[in-house]
């Protein structure tokens, strides 16, 4: 056996190390995006009207000040869960109306506290991302956020 590491030795020590953690890699991947399409994300549930909150969403840069299920700026609170914490599980209707009337309301003008902007939504733009914002809390969220005030 030879004491000494031979230049073709070390090449394919790279060479099958590269391979073993790129087969590794490529195996996470196909697990991960497995795990996404199957069990993570609510697809039958995806309307038009959770497609156009989306584009709501993205439109007026809510990502900017918001997380969205850990994404974002942890500026302004956690809404992946605001669904929940507003009550939408128990009355829908109810959560639907605080949503819309929360974001008619903005600026608040309270003192101390940052404010939101007014966007100017529409009606059938505040349903839709009200619907965004239902549909998000269907996602399986693994624990996510870890307390319920986002």
């Amino acid at each position: 056996m030879a004491e000494r590491l031979t230049k073709s030795a070390a090449r394919n020590v790279f060479y099958g190390g590269s391979a073993f953690f790129f087969a590794i890699f490529i195996g996470l991947t196909a697990h991960s995006h497995y795990y996404m399409v199957t069990s993570s994300t609510d697809a039958p549930t995806l309307t038009a009207s959770v497609a156009r909150g989306k584009h709501v969403w993205e439109r007026n840069s809510c990502i900017n000040c918001h997380t969205l299920l850990g994404e974002g700026a942890y500026f302004a609170p956690e809404v992946g869960n605001v669904w929940d914490r507003w009550g939408g599980k128990e009355d829908p209707d109810g959560a639907r109306e605080t949503l819309k009337a929360w974001m008619q309301a903005q600026p608040s003008g309270a003192p101390g506290r940052r404010q939101m902007p007014q966007f100017n939504l529409t009606d059938q733009e505040l349903n839709d991302l009200a619907d965004f914002l239902q549909w998000t809390s269907t996602i399986k969220r693994q624990n996510w956020p870890p307390n319920k005030a986002g």
